[in-house]
């Protein structure tokens, strides 16, 4: 069972040194806004003198990968491409591709995808091979095949109106980029998130909709494909005890809590005190304040 201990010490060097690398979330993990958590990018260089690697997981549906990448550099850290980020748009994408393409093909006769989300996303999809609804010249009979719901700050009554007419087809998949139902901003109110737009699609449709991001396993698949990562020497680092910490418990990773974003250590405390099993899978193994605090346990 989870500890939720402080990692500090000696206890760093025990942690981090079998771990082979480590999976950062990114939006409160590595960066507050438009600033780097003091630290993060000297620490993602140090692992990268440790030979150890570092990979990127984000339940953020608003950015193409290329985009992350920019921000990354942008930001400071040094060294990070865009294979090595795994975001909710990416991986919907390949999840979709997967459903409507098996894998191959070029799209046309897949039918395509009605998007709810930015540009980011919609580009990720574009990329993956699937053809979007609303744009090129339409086929005659040329079903919409799913419905894919991602952060969209222009969401209508119409946007679901019209979603909820494809998903009447059996046929036509929901999916949803990732659950979070809000995120935090700079002045400490909220703005709504993917978790909130896909409730009121699956509301008004009466349909369930299939979660690829965090806490999910899909993300973590597509890793172990890209990278052959091994679970029992990798550790998830982030902030968000339901999604961050409850997806390195469903991938079989350790986890470290970092207190620089949303979740709070008393929360992690009170799961630890409950008596109900699902409440402890969202107990961390191990915290810290900033992912900044793991650099001593690291070799020069």
């Amino acid at each position: 069972m989870a500890s939720c201990r402080r990692l500090s010490g000696a206890g760093l060097r025990e942690v981090l040194g079998p771990a082979q690398g480590l999976l950062f979330d990114c939006d409160g993990v590595l960066w507050a806004g438009e600033r780097a958590v003091p630290g993060a990018p000297e620490l993602l260089e140090r692992l990268r003198r440790s030979g150890k690697a570092a990979l990127f997981v984000s339940n953020n549906s608003r950015r193409s990968v290329a985009e992350l990448e920019r921000r990354f550099s942008r930001l400071g850290f040094r060294g990070v491409r865009a294979e090595h980020v795994f975001s909710s748009a990416l991986c919907s994408a390949l999840f979709l591709r997967q459903r409507l393409l098996g894998g191959g093909g070029n799209g046309s006769g897949a039918g395509r995808v009605f998007v709810l989300g930015g540009e980011g996303l919609r580009g990720e999809v574009r990329d993956a091979g699937l053809r979007l609804a609303g744009e090129g010249e339409p086929t005659p009979g040329e079903p919409v095949r799913a419905v894919l719901v991602g952060y969209d700050d222009q969401f209508t009554f119409a946007k679901l109106a019209q979603a909820c007419g494809y998903l009447r087809d059996p046929q036509c998949l929901l999916v949803a980029t990732d659950p979070d139902p809000w995120h935090p901003l700079s002045d400490g109110q909220r703005t709504p998130g993917t978790g909130s737009l896909t409730a009121a699609v699956e509301t008004a449709s009466g349909r369930k909709a299939l979660v690829v991001g965090k806490p999910n396993t899909y993300m973590f698949d597509c890793i172990v494909e890209r990278f052959g990562v091994d679970p029992s020497r990798t550790l998830m680092v982030g902030d968000r005890l339901e999604t961050d910490i409850l997806f390195g418990k469903n991938c079989g990773l350790a986890t470290i809590l970092t207190l620089t974003g949303v979740s709070r250590l008393e929360e992690a405390q009170a799961y630890m005190a409950s008596d109900s099993a699902a409440a402890k899978d969202l107990v961390p193994n191990y915290y810290v304040d900033s992912i900044a605090d793991l650099i001593p346990g690291l070799d020069e």
